[in-house]
């Protein structure tokens, strides 16, 4: 059974900084792509970055470039999302996401809330 859990989670003040987790399991995690995506209150979800499987190369959404890294420890079967800079606006829950067998699984997320 494919299980993603996520943590890391807080509040935070703008200009902080926060590094998630993604505890992967189930499945052969060095195999695959992972994903973040973000849901802010009140909206749809944002898809904010990616790391492929092999050469581990990495592509972010503008509204988190340069402020945001992805990365991946394949010996822990775990992402991480190291996350600098957050603004007000970075407030959502955060969610590691895999494709496996052509089906979208997401952890249960974990809140960040950036607040002054």
């Amino acid at each position: 059974e494919v299980q993603l859990v996520e943590s890391g989670g807080g509040m935070v003040q703008p200009g902080g900084s926060l590094r998630l987790s993604c505890a992967a399991s189930g499945f052969t995690f060095s195999l695959y792509d992972m994903s973040w995506v973000r849901q802010a209150p009140g909206k749809g979800p944002e898809w904010i970055s990616h790391i492929n499987r092999g050469d581990s190369s990495t592509v972010y959404a503008d509204s988190v470039k340069g402020r945001f890294t992805i990365s991946r420890d394949n010996a822990k079967n775990t992402l991480y999302l190291q996350m600098n800079s957050l603004k007000p606006e970075d407030t959502a829950v955060y969610y590691c996401k895999v494709r496996f067998n052509g089906v979208d699984y997401w952890g249960k997320g974990t809140l960040v809330t950036v607040s002054s």
